[in-house]
């Protein structure tokens, strides 16, 4: 077999690289292709953390931060608050080790998501709506000070829109980055014009993955650590 015929991994073989080189790798080459300068520096630090996940450099075009939502993360994850996330996939997705770095005292039992319990399933078998708002609605009393990831269902941020506006809870941060095509958009653009904290991805795109990727990057300003 001459060397044209290899598999690609020989040259991987030849030339090794860590994970850790890897990603160093890639941060290199989103410095190169996005201007950083046109970011407050905090705001890059996320913005760069969504494009190394999506390997999209004009992502950035669509990423929506309120005034106070980095601080507000920030201040939130150092006071080890309550995670809620709408979807199991967030829940496994976000890095206790990460969260430790932040606060010793995050354990696994500080992020919470109701999708998967036997109640909210009854409930939502019983009127017809998504389990997903179900869920939100369970953990009403964990809403206020916590940060609340939406990552896959828009039907659970339009019930926290409703939430924030009827009944006054108040998240310390609301990462919106649901997903799909029905109640997407509407429901980014609610979140937005409310008076709380949000991180969010406007049009359709979004998803649990990218909405792990904005926790981990505050997580990373939140412990002082510049390489994200």
């Amino acid at each position: 077999m001459s060397d044209h015929d290899k598999p690609l991994i020989y040259n991987l073989y030849q030339y090794p690289m860590s994970g850790e080189d890897i990603e160093r790798k890639s941060f290199e080459i989103i410095d190169h292709e996005v201007d950083s300068t046109l970011f407050p520096s905090r705001q890059w630090e996320v913005i760069r953390r969504i494009i190394h996940t999506t390997a999209d450099c004009e992502i950035w075009k669509d990423v929506c931060f309120s005034p106070g939502a980095i601080e507000s993360g920030i201040e939130a994850l150092r006071g080890c608050a309550t995670i809620y996330a709408d979807s199991n996939m967030i829940k496994s997705g976000l890095s206790i080790a990460r969260l430790k770095s932040v606060n010793p005292d995050y354990r696994a039992e500080k992020i919470r998501c109701h999708v998967a319990d036997p109640d909210v399933a009854g409930s939502a078998s019983e009127d017809g709506l998504p389990r997903s708002l179900h869920a939100i609605r369970k953990a009403a009393s964990i809403i206020d000070g916590a940060i609340v990831v939406i990552g896959n269902a828009p039907v659970a941020l339009l019930e926290l829109n409703r939430m924030i506006i009827e009944n006054h809870v108040r998240p310390a941060l609301v990462v919106g980055f649901p997903v799909g095509f029905v109640h997407v958009v509407e429901s980014k653009q609610e979140l937005m014009s409310l008076s709380v904290d949000y991180i969010v991805i406007r049009g359709r795109r979004g998803g649990s993955p990218l909405a792990v990727s904005v926790i981990h990057a505050l997580s990373s300003l939140a412990a002082g650590s510049k390489n994200l």
